[in-house]
């Protein structure tokens, strides 16, 4: 098969030619038909995760069909439509998976990292990290709504939050493009925050009923303006830029993280003694990812994406990264 792969930390995608891989027993081989090029890649392509291993194979928003099946698999069968996120199976024996928290579990394997992932034309899996796609969705709308999607649409749905609440989308780009949908989808009146008015008219068209210019004005100001925010679910990852917008706030409001920032947030915790929360969210297990694509194929949730052949990975990923892509990549092999 033609595969692309990191041979080291900070090395350059190749395109090679590998052997089939083969499923054991409780594992299936997926056909990938589609997959997602995610900022998280850059953990393989830098190096620094902790108990990666070279050469690997990245990638971890796929979407193919399984073409084979190993023993003890019964979930799965040949020509099934299947996609795999981040979470790339469980131990179902810690204390976590014993308690039903699959994404917690201590002994979790990721998609591309423990083991080789989708940049590549066939990928093996455990079965229980693959989720049914519905038929009428195409692969390369699949793929994406694996980790942009899962993550936004499974933080929402547990936010608490209820019909009605006032969410506000901050940032509007490979996450929060999807946010703005599925917060519109699920009945919320929903405020777009971005740094520039370039992206008013496209948070408009994603969903939004307000946007606010974090450029042109406050933007916690103008939240309170608005009402303020039941939940702000923070997409882009600039703890400066999160901070500024906490005072928007209502009295018992939530803000929800999801973006992957690692610069300290500023906080002055008197700010939190009316109720409010700080909260982040992992993505999911498979279940949530099926949820995620049934919702988003019930409601015509999409990425806005733009696909790659594979051996143009290393393409794709640099255009990610440099955020010259509106608004996911995706590679097709």
């Amino acid at each position: 098969m033609k595969a692309v792969q990191i041979s080291k930390a900070g090395g350059d995608f190749a395109v090679v030619e590998r052997e089939d891989p083969q499923p054991g027993p409780g594992q299936v081989r997926i056909a990938v038909e589609a997959c997602g090029v995610c900022h998280s890649d850059a953990f393989v392509k830098f190096g620094g995760f902790p108990g990666l291993t070279y050469p690997r194979i990245p990638g971890h928003e796929v979407a193919g069909k399984v073409d084979a099946v190993g023993a003890g698999v019964t979930r799965w069968k040949i020509g099934d439509r299947v996609g795999v996120g981040w979470h790339g199976g469980h131990c179902f024996t810690c204390d976590p998976c014993r308690r039903g928290r699959f994404i917690d579990c201590k002994n979790a394997k990721i998609t591309g990292m423990s083991h080789d992932g989708g940049y590549a034309e066939r990928m093996v899996t455990p079965w229980e990290a693959c989720a049914s796609i519905p038929e009428g969705l195409p692969a390369v709308d699949a793929g994406p709504l694996l980790c942009a999607g899962i993550t936004t649409y499974n933080s929402l749905r547990n936010s608490g939050a209820r019909a009605g609440d006032t969410v506000a989308v901050h940032g509007i780009g490979g996450l929060g493009h999807l946010a703005i949908q599925y917060a519109n989808q699920m009945g919320f009146r929903v405020i777009a925050i971005s740094g520039s008015e370039s992206k008013r008219a496209l948070a408009a068209e994603l969903g939004a009923h307000e946007y606010v210019d974090a450029s042109a004005q406050d933007p916690a100001a103008a939240l309170q303006a608005l009402g303020g925010a039941d939940v702000i679910l923070a997409t882009a990852p600039h703890s400066d830029a999160i901070a500024a917008v906490m005072g928007g706030l209502t009295a018992r409001g939530q803000l929800l993280v999801v973006a992957a920032a690692f610069d300290p947030l500023p906080l002055v915790p008197g700010s939190l003694l009316s109720g409010k929360r700080i909260q982040g969210w992992p993505s999911g297990s498979a279940m949530d990812s099926e949820d995620t694509l049934r919702f988003s194929a019930l409601h015509d949730v999409r990425a806005r994406i733009e696909t790659f052949p594979l051996d143009r990975a290393g393409e794709a990923f640099a255009a990610m990264m440099a955020n010259e892509v509106r608004f996911r990549a995706v590679l097709v092999p």
